[in-house]
């Protein structure tokens, strides 16, 4: 084949057609001319077909312009070539362009005769004018019903505008707003419900109403009218249960009845309303509680001194002095009950100073090392730096000792007691679960034990005088009432948090002096908080807890799934892959923890990220053997700086995917 080419394409044995011509230059030029113009002609018209069909983007068969323009390109080239062997004699190429030319020239005739048909329905300029003098007739006849159908034009745009606005008011409303008919199902879901009860608009169209309650509702009619105002249990779509305020009315559309349903999230209200009965009572007992000691502190008096004056005149009869002695004693014991009761009443003189805490933690360290038993392990943790607290330094002092009292009870046999004090603030949501607080800086001591610690119910009487979970005669149950009178007296706050087997934390919060300085810091630092756009699993079975973390990750950028029990989590991980991080609360009810989790979440999706919380630091949890140092822990309370930054350290921790 290649042989055959060569021989075709060798011009060695041929002469040029220019001998034919016997070099006459008349009829070489009249060639060479006549040549170019054609050659020159027929290049120009496949420019002009490729602008053509380039600007005319409607014209039907464009591919047939494309293969005419390649036809005469071709037919262009075969008269380039015909001048060019005028003095060289490539015979073989030039045949080959022919060829080449002959293809494309019965290719393009082929395609162009089963397309005369369809070339020839395409409607003449005369065909045209008659269509467009129809048209023009029949927009003469119908100009009257263009001027009604601008009437309605105008009429609808109005309609959509009221609607516009009407859809605006529902979509940003702050409290859900829902319609369904009178079988109950449901024809609109605002934003402000899928918030509340977690479900996308499209999950919950045209689906019973009653699925959105915590207690099952038929679909009849009679169901729908049934609805009415007042507070009402929601059901989420993870199951949890909220307090809502349910106001029901009713209208007709296109002659049916429907319903429209405004749907109030009571969770803020209620959990402020618990707060303040919890405060109004500890007000009453402490009002209770001062007025008793002060009226006792009388009768105190009395018998202290009278006791005294026996003493006194009974010297020669030693066994009826013991009986004076024993009186005297008695009441100076009950006068240092009425003492702390008037503590916890806040009646107290107190001489608040400044206080440079690590300094007084330091020398309570070195008491406590002498004071407690031999099986408990002391220590202090804060860091570099002073923190100043405004507050009475003896009552602070005997706040300390009382925790650190109630510490050794709490582990009889022997443990570890940590003193920490650091700088920290109580912003507006942590003021959501504590209204009576005052939002600002304040200089936080806590005191930590490892011990048996309390249940919910213990907690929540923790604070009330002559509470105790001791055996008779082991204690007053007057320690903890005095340090949650001395830190309100104080101006500040006093937290628990504990739970069985794990130990307790109590937190004591007093003014920081400068808080003014310190608080702009804290604001600093918070707006600088590093945000992020990934999908976070929020596992936390207490719901005020869980709303109040599902709303501040979700104002650091990122999306929230959340879940009541690890249970619940490990199936929402099993079908949502968009999940890339595990933020969880380390002690959960249903028989699973925070660390069994983790470890289930990370079998499922190994290297997931995961966030634990929890109100010891991973110090502390680490010396129990309850966490692995490397483990990344947010102690409560947080501000949202630092939940951001344990977000991103736990992303940036975790492995990159393969």
């Amino acid at each position: 084949m290649w042989a055959y080419f060569e021989r075709l394409l060798d011009s060695s044995m041929f002469s040029p057609h220019g001998i034919c011509l016997l070099w006459e230059p008349e009829l070489i030029w009249l060639h060479v001319v006549s040549d170019a113009c054609i050659a020159l002609a027929y290049f120009s018209i496949p420019f002009a077909l490729a602008i053509l069909v380039t600007k005319r983007r409607d014209l039907k068969f464009g591919w047939v312009f494309w293969a005419f323009a390649v036809f005469i390109m071709a037919c262009g080239l075969t008269h380039v070539l015909s001048i060019y062997t005028l003095w060289v004699p490539i015979y073989g190429i030039e045949g080959m362009v022919k060829a080449a030319t002959a293809v494309a020239s019965i290719f393009t005739a082929g395609a162009l005769w089963p397309l005369l048909p369809k070339l020839l329905a395409i409607p003449s300029p005369f065909e045209l004018r008659k269509v467009q003098a129809a048209l023009q007739e029949e927009e003469t006849k119908n100009r009257d019903a263009a001027q009604l159908l601008q009437q309605v034009n105008e009429a609808q745009r109005a309609l959509r505008e009221s609607m516009t606005r009407l859809t605006a008011v529902v979509d940003t409303a702050v409290d859900g707003v829902i319609l369904f008919d009178a079988q109950a199902r449901i024809l609109l879901f605002n934003p402000a419900c899928e918030r509340l009860f977690g479900y996308r608009a499209d999950e919950v169209m045209n689906l019973d109403i009653g699925m959105l309650m915590s207690h099952e509702v038929g679909s009849s009619s009679a169901h729908a009218r049934g609805f009415a105002t007042g507070e009402a249990a929601g059901l989420r779509k993870d199951g949890s249960s909220f307090p809502m305020d349910l106001s029901v009315g009713q209208a007709w559309q296109d002659g049916e009845l429907i319903y429209v349903g405004i749907v109030h999230d009571l969770t803020a209200r209620k959990l402020t309303e618990q707060q303040l009965q919890q405060a109004q009572k500890m007000e009453t007992v402490g009002q209770l509680s001062g007025g008793i000691a002060h009226d006792f502190n009388n009768l105190l008096t009395v018998i202290i001194g009278n006791a005294e004056f026996l003493s006194e005149q009974l010297k020669a009869r030693p066994d009826l002095r013991r009986f004076a002695d024993d009186i005297c004693q008695s009441g100076e014991r009950g006068a240092e009950l009425t003492q702390r009761l008037l503590a916890f009443s806040r009646r107290q003189l107190l001489q608040p100073r400044a206080i440079e805490c690590r300094e007084l933690l330091t020398s309570m360290h070195k008491l406590l090392k002498r004071t407690l038993r031999e099986n408990i392990e002391t220590k202090t943790a804060f860091g570099s730096g002073s923190i100043l607290a405004f507050a009475d330094r003896a009552q602070l002092e005997s706040a300390v000792l009382n925790l650190a009292l109630n510490a050794q009870d709490a582990m009889p046999s022997g443990g570890h007691l940590t003193l920490s004090t650091e700088l920290t603030a109580i912003d507006e949501h942590y003021r959501i679960q504590h209204p009576e607080v005052v939002s600002g800086s304040y200089a936080m001591i806590s005191v930590t034990d490892d011990g048996e610690g309390m249940t919910p119910e213990v907690i929540e009487r923790a604070f009330e005088p002559f509470f105790t979970t001791k055996e008779v005669g082991k204690g007053s149950g007057l320690g903890l009432s005095m340090v949650y009178g001395f830190a309100k007296q104080s101006g500040g706050h006093v937290s628990i948090y504990s739970e069985p087997g794990l130990g307790t934390t109590v937190r004591i919060y007093l003014p920081h002096a400068g808080g003014e300085q310190s608080r702009a810091d804290i604001a600093a630092r918070e707006e600088a908080a590093p945000r992020g756009h990934e999908t976070v699993l929020v596992a936390e079975d207490d719901p005020f807890v869980r709303s109040s973390v599902t709303l501040r990750v979700e104002a650091l950028g990122y999306r929230v799934i959340s879940a009541v029990n690890g249970k619940e989590a490990l199936q929402l991980l099993r079908s949502n892959p968009a999940i890339d991080l595990l933020f969880t609360d380390i002690v959960m009810p249903g028989g699973m923890s925070g660390w069994e989790l983790a470890d289930e979440a990370r079998r499922i999706r190994p290297g997931l990220p995961v966030v634990f919380s929890s109100g010891y630091a991973l110090e502390t949890l680490v010396e129990q053997g309850r966490a692995h140092a490397q483990s990344i822990v947010l102690t409560k309370p947080y501000r949202n700086a630092e939940l951001a930054r344990r977000l991103r350290e736990a992303f940036a921790a975790a492995p990159l995917p393969s």
